[in-house]
């Protein structure tokens, strides 16, 4: 059997959809990290059937409404001296900036390079924004 140890200090992002942990951890491309990682994919879970879990042996900067978009089951627990201090359920972002790209070909945030658009959910079951500047409506995909 498979025995992952506990983590004394770090990041734990646990109930991540089976699947997803693997996008996840590459785009934050936790391969070129220099501490411990661990990615647990299929992990049995009571309330999910399988689940995927990310162990992070240290402190970083997450964006947090990335990971709201990217699996809004996702629960962040910050672990110091072994334990939970801080546990925090993510949510699909109602705005974002500099993490969607419009779709709409004309708009100027696709052409210029300082124009960068901020977008407002319409639809949390579609994960669909509305772009600020053209208004289109752009359907984001993990």
């Amino acid at each position: 059997m498979l025995e992952v140890h506990s983590i004394q200090r770090g990041i734990v992002l646990d109930h991540i959809v089976a699947g997803n942990g693997l996008k996840i951890f590459n785009k934050l491309m936790l391969d070129k990290v220099d501490f411990s990682v661990f990615l647990l994919m299929n992990v049995p879970s009571q309330s999910m059937g399988k689940k995927d879990v990310i162990k992070i042996e240290n402190k970083i900067d997450i964006d947090l409404d990335f990971l709201g978009l990217m699996d809004h089951h996702i629960t962040l627990n910050i672990i110091e001296g072994g334990q939970i201090i801080q546990k925090r359920k993510l949510t699909i972002p109602r705005k974002v900036r500099g993490l969607i790209s419009c779709h709409n070909p004309r708009c100027i945030t696709n052409s210029d390079d300082y124009a960068q658009a901020d977008f407002e959910l319409v639809s949390a079951e579609k994960l669909e924004y509305r772009c600020g500047y053209c208004e289109e409506i752009t359907r984001y995909i993990p």
